[in-house]
C-alpha cells in the first residue's frame, strides 16, 4: 500500500518501486554529495530520510566511521534497506525527519539526500537535523534542482501540462516543491542558526538504454509521476505514454537516451 503522513508528501509503494525510479540515481549522487560534505573516521552519522540506504552504503564504503543511523518515514523503504544491510555500523529506522528519536547533540554529522524537497515543514527539518548535530557538526543536505535542472523529469511534466489542464497542476506543484529554487537551501540553513554556510550544484548523468527503461516507473506506485498517472483514464495514459515517447526519441530510433540531472547541495555548522 502506498505510505504517506505528514512529514512526508513521497507517495512510497515499495522498495524495489523506489530503486527503479531513484535508486539508481541516488547511488549515483551520493558520491558526488559525499565529495561536498565530507566524512572522518570514527564519526557517528545520521542519514535523514535515508530511503533504501544507498547513501549510509556509500559513506560505509568511504570512511570507518564508528556508526550509521538511518531514519525514513517509510516501513517498506527501512525494509528494503535493512534487508541490503551486512554492515554492523548500520541501521535503519522508521521515524519522521521533522520530530528526530535522538538526544540533542548526539551526532558527528547529519545527512539529507533528496528528501527535503517532500517535507512540507522543511523549517522543521533542518531545525531538528541542526539539533541532534554537536557543536561543530557538518549537517548537509542535496536536493533535485526540479524545474532547472532535472530533464527526465521535465520530460515526462511538459507532455503531461501540455495534454491535461490536471497535468499542467501537477507540473506546477512538482517544480515548486521547497527548497528547490537557487538559494532556498542556504537560506534555510542560516534560518536554523547553522554557520559557514556553503553552496553547490552537483551534476550527474541519468543514463537510460531505451523508452521501455525509462517509463518503468511511471507504471509503478512510487513517487509524483506515478502518482500522477494513477489519476488517468486508460485513454489520457495512452496519449501521454505516447506524447513522452516522442519526446524520449526525438526523431531517432528507440535506444540508450542520458540526461542531465542537477541537484541543490547546502552544508553548515552547528
Amino acid at each position: 500500500m502506498a505510505a504517506t503522513d505528514a512529514s512526508s508528501t513521497f507517495v512510497a509503494s515499495s522498495g524495489e518501486g523506489y530503486e527503479l525510479l531513484m535508486g539508481r540515481w541516488s547511488r549515483r549522487l551520493a558520491e558526488p554529495f559525499l565529495d561536498f560534505s565530507g566524512c572522518a573516521d570514527g564519526e557517528r552519522v545520521l542519514d535523514a530520510g535515508c530511503g533504501t540506504g544507498n547513501l549510509a552504503f556509500a559513506l560505509a564504503g568511504r570512511c570507518n566511521v564508528d556508526s550509521i543511523q538511518g531514519i525514513d518515514f517509510s516501513a517498506v523503504y527501512v525494509k528494503e534497506a535493512a534487508a541490503k544491510n551486512d554492515d554492523p555500523r548500520i541501521a535503519f529506522r522508521e521515524g519522521d525527519i521533522c520530530a528526530l528519536p535522538y538526544g540533542d547533540a548526539t551526532f558527528d554529522r547529519v545527512l539529507s539526500l533528496l528528501v527535503l524537497h517532500f517535507v512540507p515543514n522543511g523549517a522543521t527539518a533542518v531545525s531538528e537535523m541542526r539539533r541532534v548535530a554537536r557543536p561543530g557538526a557538518t549537517v548537509a543536505a542535496t536536493v533535485w534542482d526540479a524545474r532547472g535542472g532535472l530533464v527526465a523529469n521535465r520530460m515526462y511534466f511538459d507532455a503531461a501540462a501540455a495534454l491535461n489542464p490536471k497535468g499542467n497542476e501537477r507540473r506546477a506543484r512538482n517544480f515548486t516543491r521547497p527548497m528547490t529554487r537557487p538559494g532556498e537551501l542556504a537560506a534555510a540553513w542560516r534560518a536554523a542558526g547553522l554557520k559557514d554556510v556553503r553552496e553547490a550544484e552537483l551534476l550527474i548523468r541519468m543514463q537510460f538504454v531505451s523508452f521501455d527503461d525509462y517509463w518503468a516507473p511511471y507504471l509503478g506506485k512510487d513517487g509524483p509521476g506515478a502518482e500522477y498517472m494513477a489519476t488517468l483514464n486508460e485513454r489520457e495514459r495512452e496519449q501521454l505514454q505516447e506524447a513522452v515517447r516522442n519526446a524520449y526519441l526525438d526523431g531517432e530510433g528507440d535506444g540508450p537516451r542520458s540526461y542531465a540531472a542537477i541537484a541543490w547541495a547546502v552544508a553548515g555548522i552547528a
